[in-house]
């Protein structure tokens, strides 16, 4: 057997002891590493981050503003997409269209849930409800058609020990299905709460997140659909003063899934973590689209996602936005993504972008990497009696399991990286 150092790990790709590592202390190496090259800053001087649309200077011309990002209630004010738009460039619009068209719908997915003592579900109209806006028309289109909401309420100061489980499955393609999920967790409240996705549906919805003063919330989405189903979602998250958000989705099943999250801050000493792991094979397109609207002073936000790649036409996705607007003085941004492309058919598309338009910040970078298996890598696991195959899944494994293995449900964790190895499987065979 061979001896000697370990190899570095590719970027893009971590070793299964490596995975151990604590989330928080791979972020700060790769602050670090970034600071070095100018594409992060810490102070009151942003060195080495352009924002990706200004807004016009002073004097400047009207061809220099960036458009004020739209949201409204009113579809109509989105117009009819055409893939020339810079938010669905990226989006194959035919497989879409079922829900773009608007069709109007009763439909329902099929609901479970999982309530500890004192957490309430209730149905409710959608227009009595003071939730933020949608940003696109697909978004828009769901609010007006699904009509009512589902709540998952948390009372002032409870602290939930056990998961909030809501189960949505979809029971087949004949109608496109609307949908409103609304998760209110109260001022100083504590919950976990998981949205499981599966089944067959053309679905739209809105995923309205309200996290009040100084509460937390751990919220898990899983979109483990059949392989026709059609999923686009706006997820919509409004944090108070001191509030604590973990949002983490995790995308393995569907034809298409399109997922468009977006945060604000109502108060300062707000913190967000949102991240995202995702597999795609076949055929798969897989969309992640993120905003981290920045308005208030002395907030934080961290962004880390992941994705594998394997078979043709298998593509995902991933735009990431941070706005730090010029009231938000203090601010702390940072965000990261990954993608390991598992074979030569596969597409990966990363766009981070970050806009300033303050100098008075605490911190702001991002980072993306896009690559394949590292050679020296796999050498240095079969060179420990590790077959080709099974090495490989490891990588994988540990690429994936800083975000799944701190989801802070262990049955749902081990659930997922069950999943995430039958995929392996296939992918290897």
């Amino acid at each position: 057997m061979a001896s000697g150092p370990a190899p570095e790990p590719a970027v893009g790709v971590e070793t299964d002891s490596g995975a151990q590592t604590a989330m928080g202390a791979a972020l700060a190496t790769e602050r670090a590493a970034l600071k070095e090259t100018g594409g992060i800053t810490d102070g009151a001087v942003a060195v080495g981050v352009t924002p990706s649309t200004p807004r016009r200077p002073a004097g400047g011309s009207p061809a220099d503003v960036r458009p004020e990002r739209v949201r409204s209630t009113d579809p109509d004010v989105f117009g009819a997409p055409t893939g020339r738009e810079e938010e669905w460039r990226f989006t194959p619009l035919d497989r879409l269209r079922v829900l773009l068209d608007g069709a109007p719908s009763d439909a329902h997915l099929s609901v479970d849930s999982e309530l500890p003592e004192g957490v309430e579900l209730v149905e409710v109209p959608s227009d009595s409800l003071d939730v933020p806006a949608p940003v696109d028309r697909l978004s828009a289109l769901a609010l007006q058609r699904a009509g009512s909401a589902l709540v998952v309420r948390v009372p002032k100061a409870l602290e939930v020990e056990a998961p909030v489980v809501l189960r949505l499955t979809g029971t087949g393609l004949d109608q496109v299905v609307w949908g409103h999920v609304v998760v209110d967790v109260a001022e100083q409240a504590r919950a976990t709460v998981v949205l499981e996705h599966s089944g067959s549906a053309h679905y739209a919805a809105n995923v309205s997140v309200l996290v009040g003063d100084g509460a937390a919330l751990q919220l898990v989405q899983v979109q483990g659909w059949a392989d026709d189903a059609v999923h686009g979602a706006h997820v919509a998250s409004r944090l108070g003063r001191d509030a604590r958000l973990v949002s983490t989705a995790v995308t393995l099943g569907g034809d298409l899934v399109r997922l468009n999250e977006t945060v604000e801050f109502t108060g300062t000493g707000g913190e967000v973590e949102l991240r995202g792991v995702s597999f795609a094979d076949g055929g798969q397109h897989l969309e992640a689209r993120l905003l981290v609207d920045h308005s208030v002073p002395d907030c934080r936000s961290n962004v880390l996602y992941k994705s594998a790649l394997h078979g043709d036409e298998a593509h995902t996705v991933w735009v990431g936005d941070v706005l730090i607007r010029a009231a938000a003085t203090g601010t702390d941004t940072y965000e990261l993504n990954r993608n390991l492309l598992l074979s030569p058919e596969a597409r990966a598309d990363s766009v981070p972008n970050l806009e300033i338009e303050t100098g008075e910040i605490a911190g702001a970078g991002h980072a993306s990497a896009t690559g394949r298996f590292d050679d020296e890598q796999l050498f240095y696991l079969q060179s420990r009696g590790i077959p080709a195959e099974v090495a490989r899944r490891m990588v994988v494994r540990g690429f994936f399991a800083d975000v799944v293995e701190d989801l802070g449900v262990r049955e749902l964790e081990e659930r997922l990286m069950a999943t995430i190895e039958a995929e392996l499987e296939g992918a290897f065979a």
